[in-house]
């Protein structure tokens, strides 16, 4: 977290508040000059992530169907555009994938590639213009690996022949195998005709774009690498791809037994819900969100904050890439890295759920969704760090299946430890799951923040006892054993409806639940909307299983309102349409739970009635923004 104090930060370790104003700043920089929307994030923090801080940057884009099919063919051109070739970034996908220890910064510092945004803007746009002129049969980028990886892949069904000396470079003293691992930045292969090559190399010349033909694609399945006239690879392209056996590996998976939570239930949950509220892993982003350009191109429909005063966090981003089309994308994310100190099983099937349910809240569809996967993980030479992510494998395969919903691309970044002294500090087992789905009707969106005095405010799906790995569990000083898992027949279910419930104009605003649960979910609803709420626990459905201490009898009110149970939302009813919505709903879970006032009041009652939590929207809201307003 930012407040580590500076003598617990190990040698060779920049602080993390150092690192996270730098990572910032290098998203903030490179995204806004490149003129694309950066609209959708979160940002997490533990204490395991001081050696390796995790970054993760992914973009959407829109294409021609006819794009999309790449056909090299014998003859063409291997054509080298962008930015030259430098020792910036050799071994950088080894580097990031190896130990780190308090020599990386001096010994490694090469494995970092050097960025150019105004450059790759210009390549974006000139690649369009090549691309509807037909001028390229296929396309692949230059990124870990170089152009080992890029060319290798690009001419594996057919065979290639690249000479090394004619790639551009930044400086001299680049031997053949620098240029041909090398990582910088900036670079694309292209697979052109060779008639067509004149009109290609036209308009890279037009916006000072260095193009570059270093080979030519052969039909013999080898590649064939040349320096300065002599051949300094020659070699079957089945056996570079396919000639390693498989590794096998052994993986374990004990589940972990955790100390029990032994702490009594709070009288006044008041101050527990504002010190949740402040959580790094809470609080507003504002401070980040701001520094990026989210409005560039003026696509964009839902923004990352909404609200009364646009500051309340939306669940996920709707943009409008076609302006004479209503359709838009949604894009959203989930990542619950804590419960993976339980079962990484369920920590992915949680990841899943989030991602999707984000979706629903805005209005989308999950018969429209798609997923992408990106896990980063411990050293796994281990057997019992492989053994987290084969189960974490497992609970991606099965919880999308079961929601019907595909993985269509993904990643991975193994091996995330730091070494200090005799003491190995490894990240926990991380997924991030991204989802992105279409939108028929971008009119029909909604958003989190309340909207109108009177209104009914329910929650849909079951609360159960799942707080381990929670936010409460947490500032508790607990992991605890059980993490929330997901009941995707049930779950799709709830999604179903509250999709078609949200399309019939039911529904003024909705929030899913996640990290702080209940307590957290009602608070930036009611902010977010600047009107006050009175909420009855005891019309949460809940599973009896809540008790204290799993052994007395009576119900805790704190883990009502903390529990992080999966495929959750808090939704906004005006009272004309109660009937209808209650109709629609039919046949899952839901509660009546509060409603809406005009006063900025706060309350919440427990399940015997008495009042467990008492303040007012401006508290909530400020509490909630202080922590990282830098």
């Amino acid at each position: 977290p930012p407040d580590t104090s500076f003598k617990k930060v190990p040698k060779g370790m920049l602080h993390p508040k150092r690192i996270m104003k730098g990572v910032v700043a290098g998203v903030r920089d490179y995204g806004n000059r490149m003129g694309i929307p950066t609209a959708n994030g979160a940002v997490l923090f533990d204490e395991r992530f001081i050696g390796n801080p995790l970054v993760y940057c992914g973009t959407v884009g829109i294409m021609p169907k006819s794009a999309s099919f790449k056909k090299v063919n014998k003859g063409d051109l291997v054509v080298l555009v962008g930015g030259k070739t430098g020792r910036d970034g050799i071994h950088g996908a080894t580097f990031s994938s190896g130990e780190l220890t308090h020599k990386s910064e001096s010994i490694s510092s090469g494995a970092v590639q050097i960025g150019n945004p105004i450059q790759e803007k210009k390549i974006t746009d000139i690649l369009l213009q090549a691309r509807d002129k037909g001028l390229y049969n296929a396309i692949t980028d230059c990124g870990g690996g170089g152009l080992s990886s890029a060319v290798g892949e690009i001419g594996r069904d057919l065979g290639v022949i690249v000479n090394l000396e004619k790639v551009p470079l930044k400086y001299e003293g680049l031997s053949y195998t620098e240029i041909w691992i090398s990582e910088a930045q900036e670079r694309m292969i292209l697979a052109v005709p060779k008639g067509k090559l004149p009109e290609l190399l036209k308009i890279f010349e037009s916006e000072d774009v260095e193009a570059t033909v270093i080979g030519e694609f052969t039909n013999d399945k080898r590649l064939h690498l040349r320096y300065e006239g002599n051949t300094v690879c020659n070699m079957d392209m089945e056996f570079l791809h396919e000639g390693l056996p498989k590794i096998l590996r052994k993986a374990i998976w004990t589940k972990p037994k955790h100390k029990e939570p032994n702490f009594s239930c709070p009288k006044d949950l008041t101050g527990v819900l504002l010190k949740i509220l402040s959580g790094f892993n809470v609080c507003s982003k504002e401070w980040i969100i701001r520094q990026y350009d989210h409005e560039v191109q003026g696509q964009s429909v839902l923004k990352p904050l909404v609200g009364i005063d646009n500051d309340g966090p939306s669940d996920a981003t709707i943009i409008r890439p076609v302006f004479s089309s209503k359709k838009g994308v949604i894009v959203s994310c989930g990542i619950n890295f804590r419960y993976s100190d339980i079962d990484p099983y369920w920590m992915a099937a949680s990841s899943i759920d989030e991602a999707i349910r984000q979706i629903i809240a805005v209005g989308g569809s999950i018969d429209k969704i798609a997923l992408l996967d990106n896990f980063s993980w411990g050293d796994t030479d281990k057997s019992e760090k492989l053994g987290e992510l084969v189960r974490a494998s497992y609970g991606c395969y099965d919880i999308a299946k079961a929601y019907r919903v595909p993985f269509i691309s993904g990643k991975d970044s193994l091996n995330n430890e730091y070494k200090v002294g005799n003491r190995t500090i490894s990240i926990p087992g991380t997924l991030l799951v991204s989802a992105i789905s279409v939108m028929e009707d971008v009119s029909r969106a909604i958003s989190m923040d309340a909207k109108k005095e009177g209104n009914l405010i329910y929650i849909i799906g079951e609360t159960l006892n799942e707080l381990g790995g929670s936010e409460y569990f947490t500032q508790n000083g607990f992991i605890g054993n059980t993490c929330p898992k997901v009941n995707p027949k049930r779950a799709r279910e709830v999604f179903k409806k509250l999709n078609r419930a949200i399309s019939l104009e039911l529904v003024r605003s909705c929030h899913d639940l996640s990290e702080g649960g209940l307590g957290v979910a009602l608070s930036e609803m009611a902010f977010g909307g600047g009107l006050g709420m009175t909420v009855f626990l005891k019309e949460v459905p809940y599973k009896k299983l809540l008790t204290t201490c799993y052994s007395l009898l009576a119900t805790r009110d704190d883990y009502i309102l903390f529990s992080e149970s999966n495929s959750r939302f808090i939704v906004e009813v005006e009272k004309e349409k109660q009937k209808d919505f209650e109709k629609a709903m039919k046949g899952v879970s839901f509660g009546l739970i509060g409603c809406l006032s005009a006063s900025p009041e706060f309350k919440i009652y427990g399940v015997k009635g008495n009042l467990i939590v008492s303040t007012d929207i401006s508290t909530l809201k400020e509490t909630w923004q202080k922590t990282l307003k830098w």
